[in-house]
């Protein structure tokens, strides 16, 4: 299978390896980002996806390319399928996710704080009576702290933000105009596409000069929920979770057969493997209307994305 496991050129400068992405500095103030197939889950490597590095680059072009009106991106340049050249930024201390319905498995999620009996969350107050997987009044924002350490992200109302020196005033008025901005621009194209983006993930930071710029990806599968629109109506009424993307087979084959926190990862059948790859491909296809094509060059991803690099080495 071609895949993309390492991405570790020891001729591009400042490397830091992240558990799915790994990243370059360069002298100019521009980074390069490279989406490896690698599949991160319980705080672990579990295997890797032919073509998810792609798909995931390939989405997140897309809507950038799409949403270039609302706000400034990071993209500089896309030198191979899996690699984007963004501007180095200063990432903001707030994550900030935008929620179009109650919905939600984390501990920060509306659903799961709906269901302890909260109402008021995020500064927003929520109504009594609402049912799982219901359809919002309107978009909310719901940030919580980014805990750059490991430590664990907690809610935030947009006074706390504020009060704590997290975010100004306006940057943070600035911000979530171009959070809702994005999301009803996302919520709009996906529905032509008979999906329901539910909520999403969005990451800012901000350049030399403070301009608020979206960095990292914008409405993949991976950063976003979405809904088959058509299996909605039915799902709601039965009080079930609406169809999506269903990518997590790994991940719920791994957890039924050991702990996988501290046991050995047993060895993961091909046939799995190839199952979420086809999910991905697909879930790209439904999102932008377009039809997938593996870039197949090189002998090996590796040394496709080398020499698509080589560019940006030192000297050249």
């Amino acid at each position: 299978m071609r895949i993309l496991s390492e991405a570790f050129f020891p001729e591009l400068p400042s490397y830091y390896r992240g558990k799915v992405r790994e990243n370059y500095d360069l002298a100019d103030g521009s980074r390069i980002i490279i989406s490896t197939d690698r599949l991160s889950a319980f705080d672990r490597i579990l295997t890797c996806i032919p073509y998810k590095g792609q798909v995931l680059t390939q989405t997140a072009r897309y809507w950038f390319e799409h949403t270039a009106d609302i706000c400034p991106n990071h993209v500089i340049a896309y030198p191979d399928p899996n690699v984007v050249v963004g501007k180095r930024l200063d990432i903001l201390p707030v994550e900030i996710v935008v929620r179009g319905y109650l919905a939600g498995t984390t501990g920060t999620s509306i659903l799961t704080l709906y269901k302890k009996g909260e109402r008021s969350m995020y500064g927003i107050t929520l109504p009594d009576g609402m049912r799982d997987n219901e359809k919002l009044p309107s978009p909310i924002i719901t940030p919580t702290s980014k805990e750059f350490d490991g430590g664990h992200d907690e809610p935030l109302t947009p006074d706390e933000i504020v009060s704590r020196g997290l975010l100004t005033e306006e940057q943070w008025q600035t911000l979530s105009r171009y959070a809702l901005g994005l999301f009803a621009r996302g919520q709009e194209m996906a529905a032509a596409r008979g999906l329901i983006l539910v909520d999403t993930k969005y990451e800012f930071g901000t350049d030399e000069n403070g301009t608020i710029i979206l960095a990292d990806e914008i409405h993949t599968p991976d950063s976003s929920r979405y809904w088959l629109a058509d299996s909605y109506p039915e799902s709601f009424e039965k009080g079930e979770r609406p169809k999506s993307f269903d990518k997590d087979f790994v991940r719920a084959w791994v957890a039924e057969r050991c702990d996988p926190y501290h046991d050995e990862i047993p060895e993961i059948p091909a046939t799995l493997v190839n199952d979420t790859s086809q999910v991905y491909i697909q879930a790209y296809e439904a999102i932008t209307g377009l039809t997938f094509e593996p870039d197949d060059r090189g002998a090996t991803p590796f040394e496709r994305v080398r020499q698509n690099l080589e560019t940006y080495f030192p000297g050249k």
